[in-house]
């Protein structure tokens, strides 16, 4: 029988947002895997090819910035959509930075959450 679950990756260092998400997610159905830091992103990602990565901006080590663009230099992983989310008011700046696909803002509501997932996955 095959797994058909789709595959979620959040890179977040707040342990409760990894938590709601968790939580939320896989409810919807969805397998989710969690990081609090981007160190080895492109071989984490990699084992797991997510169908879609929620970012965090103020993820240790490098940062959510430097992590998207490691993951869109990357021929393998590029293609995986990435969604930034920050609390920082230039969210929309560092998405594009970033090399993003789109963005959602904190503090988020949960209907945003899945609207924003579902518009990429």
């Amino acid at each position: 029988m095959s797994n058909t679950k789709r595959k979620i990756i959040v890179f977040d260092d707040d342990e409760d947002i990894l938590s709601i998400c968790n939580y939320i997610l896989e409810e919807k159905g969805w397998d989710v895997y969690t990081f609090t830091d981007c160190n080895a992103i492109t071989e984490r990602v990699s084992g797991i090819m997510p169908d879609v990565i929620l970012m965090d901006n103020w993820i240790p080590d490098a940062g959510g910035i430097i992590a998207t663009q490691t993951l869109k230099k990357d021929e393998e992983l590029k293609n995986i959509p990435v969604i930034y989310f920050s609390a920082n008011s230039d969210i929309q700046l560092l998405a594009n930075d970033a090399g993003a696909e789109t963005y959602l803002a904190k503090p988020f509501d949960l209907d945003e959450l899945e609207r924003i997932i579902s518009s990429v996955a």
